[in-house]
């Protein structure tokens, strides 16, 4: 019986066949890059309620704590639970489409899943109590959110990122009761900042040891 395949027919199929489960995987490797995109700065995070930074702060004048309570005493800022939410919406635009979600999450007892803004790796440590105590505005890592109509991220939050201010303090620091002013400017910055480093009793030195942030 003649020999139906030729002697190099094994080397040739297994060559063939290597090369198709590479296409494969690199099919599925591009197709899950395309499809799980990261927002970077300056994107719109979507969140499954429309929720206006420009309308709630910039327009109806709402303090930053009103919602994140904890932001002063604890590493997180907090995110507000419904009820926050219902105090004002149970009476105003509630039968609105775009607040279905929160309406129908709040009468159920099921929480909303927000879309994370602001996310540093799991070796990083932040805490934003430290952070305000010390005079650091909400501004120099949110941005102005009261201009904002869908929220996004404008600082990097890089490891260099964070460092170029934990070298140089001084020009981010601002007395206690315009941390939460999102439009200050300090009539002399630089003078200022000297002043506020010794009256928060910050040590520069020490900003930098890999521990504060790494632990």
């Amino acid at each position: 019986m003649a020999q139906l395949f030729g002697p190099r027919f094994g080397f040739v199929f297994r060559l063939a066949t290597i090369a198709a489960l590479l296409g494969v995987v690199s099919a599925a490797l591009l197709w899950r890059g395309l499809t799980t995109y990261r927002a970077g700065p300056l994107d719109p995070i979507e969140q499954p309620v429309p929720f206006s930074h420009k309308h709630h702060v910039g327009d109806d004048g709402i303090d930053c704590r009103y919602c994140h309570s904890a932001v002063e005493t604890s590493a997180f800022a907090g995110i507000p639970p419904l009820s926050t939410c219902m105090s004002c919406h149970s009476q105003l635009f509630t039968g609105q489409p775009a607040l279905a979600p929160l309406v129908n999450a709040y009468l159920s007892g099921v929480a909303l899943r927000w879309q994370r803004v602001h996310k540093l790796p799991d070796f990083a440590y932040f805490n934003h109590s430290i952070h305000i105590a010390k005079g650091i505005g909400c501004a120099s890592c949110h941005g102005e959110v009261d201009r904002m109509p869908l929220t996004w991220r404008v600082a990097p939050l890089t490891m260099r990122w964070c460092l170029d201010c934990h070298r140089a303090p001084a020009g981010e620091l601002r007395p206690a009761d315009q941390v939460f002013n999102l439009h200050w400017q300090a009539p002399d910055r630089r003078a200022l900042g000297a002043r506020l480093l010794r009256a928060y009793h910050i040590d520069e030195r020490r900003l930098t040891d890999c521990s504060v942030c790494h632990r």
